[in-house]
């Protein structure tokens, strides 16, 4: 175990890469902590305003993450400049991400059911960079040998071949399933075999005069909404905190 942490992990070119993962995730756990007790209004914290402008935490995130990343850019990766730019860019990643959900809906929606999409940002976003710490490289390269790496029409269609079922998994509405499939190669080839979502531009588009494949895939959608969708968005809260209830409305009101 130690061995492959010291070859995969520590080694010099994956370190930085490793500090804006810990301190994406350190961000992201202390901000939660943070505005969970704005929130219940305990401890000494309190919403940042100036001039009576709420400053979202998103603002400094941009800041710092542009910080981080051109200081990346300029400084030796190996080096401490390198290390600092990445632990900045990781960061100021973990203070936008958290409000992935604001920008996305351009509305302030963090602690409303919308809002669960910035928890789901972040633990996507630290999935996949833990997969490239582990070693996976994207669009499967990883998975060549040394002499189909040599051969450059191998890795052109290997790379062209697994963004292609990528593109076919996110058509069929399954982006996670796309997402990680750049990196997995054998996510993306299930995500493109298995039926479309409902109401995905493939359903659209190839089930319209398919009224059994559009009932089936509709029926599994139903099937899993109801399995997992208890247990994630437990998950969701427990990470997160819990949405508020959406506001009471008057009958016969919209």
């Amino acid at each position: 175990m130690g061995h492959w942490w010291v070859r995969n992990i520590v080694e010099p070119g994956k370190l930085p890469l490793l500090l804006a993962l810990t301190a994406l995730l350190l961000t992201f756990v202390i901000t939660r902590v943070i505005t969970r007790l704005i929130r219940a209004g305990k401890g000494p914290f309190g919403n940042v305003k100036a001039g009576g402008l709420h400053i979202h935490h998103v603002v400094p995130g941009v800041v710092l993450t542009v910080v981080g990343g051109f200081g990346a850019v300029a400084s030796d990766r190996h080096g401490t400049g390198g290390a600092i730019a990445a632990v900045l860019f990781g960061t100021g990643a973990g203070l936008v991400l958290d409000e992935f959900a604001l920008i996305l809906h351009l509305d302030d929606v963090y602690w409303t059911e919308e809002g669960r999409k910035s928890v789901e940002a972040v633990v996507l976003t630290a999935a996949l960079v833990g997969l490239l710490l582990a070693g996976f490289a994207p669009f499967g390269v990883n998975d060549l040998s040394q002499q189909e790496l040599a051969s450059r029409g191998t890795v052109i269609s290997t790379i062209a071949g697994n963004f292609l079922l990528s593109l076919v998994a996110l058509s069929k509405g399954k982006a996670r399933v796309a997402v990680f499939g750049v990196i997995v190669p054998l996510v993306a080839l299930v995500g493109a075999i298995r039926l479309a979502r409902p109401g995905s531009p493939w359903d659209r588009r190839f089930y319209g005069r398919r009224p059994r494949a559009r009932a089936k895939a509709a029926l599994r959608a139903c099937r899993h909404e109801r399995r997992w969708s208890r247990p994630r968005r437990a998950v969701q809260d427990w990470i997160g905190g819990k949405p508020d209830p959406p506001p009471a409305r008057l009958p016969g009101r919209r």
